[in-house]
């Protein structure tokens, strides 16, 4: 009973943890493939092309997006961001789930998309203000100036929160994996999920005609 694949959302203001959740859920589940975004901005220390992103040009980006080859795009901290559209609908096709670490826009396009049936959209929230500030200095990877952007940035959105299907309040991080592995396992359970149920039980019911008629 193959299903279709799941197109998995998680989002959360920039150090909310939905990276390091994302992280987990994989080593949870290998068979998740990991939705990797193509981004304009230039890689981090550590970034590796085709793992974190795939790092092109703007012009490159724009070319894409042209060509109908995106799923979403969002300009995000003045770079651009994107997701590609076929690996996406191949892993679909396998019935494999496909995992997004993208913004509220990447879900709200992916959400309105030809895909957006089958979309399963979760939204993290930090325990506080003052925790999710503390855990964008701990990172040391960006200026005071950027931090204080994606502060600002924050509050926009968290305003979406109530536009997800789930909301994990990140208050620990072994608790907030559990509910994120509860919620997979309760949509992939789902009856519409299953295309092969009605065929099931189908047969189930002949197995009844054929005690009956035995009998």
């Amino acid at each position: 009973m193959q299903r279709r694949g799941l197109l998995i959302i998680l989002s959360s203001p920039s150090g909310a943890g939905k990276s390091t959740l994302a992280r987990r859920l994989m080593a949870w589940d290998p068979t998740l493939k990991f939705s990797v975004s193509a981004t304009t901005r230039p890689p981090r220390p550590g970034e590796t092309e085709g793992v974190e992103y795939y790092f092109k040009s703007k012009d490159d980006f724009a070319a894409m997006v042209e060509a109908g080859e995106m799923l979403e795009h969002a300009e995000v901290f003045g770079n651009f961001y994107g997701t590609p559209k076929a690996p996406v609908e191949a892993a679909m096709a396998e019935g494999r789930d496909t995992l997004f670490d993208i913004d509220w826009q990447g879900g709200q396009q992916v959400r309105n998309s030809s895909l957006g049936k089958d979309v399963v959209s979760i939204f993290v929230l930090p325990p506080s203000i003052a925790d999710l500030e503390s855990r964008l200095r701990t990172r040391a990877q960006d200026s005071d100036e950027v931090i204080a952007g994606r502060m600002a940035k924050s509050r926009d959105e968290i305003s979406h929160w109530a536009e997800y299907d789930y909301v994990i309040i990140n208050r620990d991080l072994d608790t907030a994996t559990d509910e994120l592995i509860t919620i997979l396992r309760a949509e992939r359970a789902r009856r519409d999920r299953q295309p092969g149920l009605s065929e099931f039980v189908r047969r189930l019911n002949s197995e009844f005609e054929a005690r009956t008629t035995g009998a």
